[in-house]
């Protein structure tokens, strides 16, 4: 009798940001095959009976080779086992999920994609930035600076010229190259950026800086990501209030809110 694989996404680190089906499906894996930035308070839900292996890798170190772990899930699955290949993040985003979705499609075995908080949105939340806001971003764009190969490399031109926020993953051991090619991408130096670091846990930074300082930023610890657009400054407190300030007064509405708030005043308290 054929096992099961899932796909689960382990969110960007805190274990309360764990879907409640991905929490119980750590609590009846037999197997669980984990990347190496899996945190080790997600890695403590694990039921203690199963068997747990670090299948990833750190700074370019591969433990396994990715066909060496579409073998195993495809393997261990054969057994009968339930086995959860646990990405950090959600596993459909930079997360070689198509690959190995494709190996086990081939090899004829079942498996369920359980998606996760993928690292962007824990990053803007806990640094406050919201990734779109009608008066400066309507879009957002995930991205990573790092590929397997050179082939398709990233179009920075056509991204800046999109005015959508961009997510950075994996921004590389120094901001350098990443600041020069947005520089060369037209994107203003004056344009506020944030690296986040360890998103959500209890070891996160933040270092906010500009397109212009970001070659000079402190390297942060891995894993970590660079925000880039207007809504950067929507952190600064003091700018927000600029920013709100700026926005037309909308009449009928602010004479609705203040009615609405009135009437809530005089009505009696029971």
């Amino acid at each position: 009798m054929k096992g099961k694989v899932y796909l689960v996404g382990a969110g960007p680190g805190d274990p309360d940001l764990l879907t409640v089906k991905a929490s119980r499906l750590l609590q009846m894996a037999d197997v669980v095959l984990h990347d190496d930035l899996v945190s080790p308070e997600i890695l403590r839900q694990v039921s203690p009976a199963a068997l747990v292996q670090n299948v990833g890798k750190r700074c370019g170190i591969k433990s396994l080779q990715q066909e060496e772990i579409n073998f195993l899930m495809i393997e261990l699955a054969n057994t009968g086992r339930t086995v959860i290949r646990l990405k950090s993040g959600d596993p459909m985003i930079f997360g070689r999920a198509g690959e190995e979705i494709e190996a086990l499609r081939r090899a004829e075995v079942s498996y369920e994609v359980v998606p996760g908080v993928t690292s962007a949105l824990g990053a803007a939340a806990s640094a406050e930035i919201p990734l779109t806001d009608r008066r400066l971003s309507s879009a957002v764009v995930f991205v990573t600076a790092h590929r397997a190969d050179d082939a398709g490399m990233v179009n920075w031109e056509k991204l800046a010229a999109s005015g959508a926020t961009l997510v950075i993953y994996m921004p590389g051991k120094n901001y350098s190259a990443l600041a020069s090619n947005l520089a060369k991408a037209g994107v203003a130096s004056d344009t506020p950026c944030a690296i986040v670091s360890r998103a959500t846990t209890s070891q996160q930074q933040t270092y906010q800086t500009s397109v212009g300082d970001l070659a000079g930023a402190a390297q942060l610890s891995a894993p970590s990501l660079v925000l880039v657009g207007e809504v950067v400054r929507l952190a600064d407190v003091n700018q927000l209030q600029e920013i709100a300030q700026s926005v037309p007064e909308r009449s009928g509405v602010t004479t609705y809110i203040q009615n609405a708030f009135a009437s809530a005043a005089e009505e009696p308290v029971e």
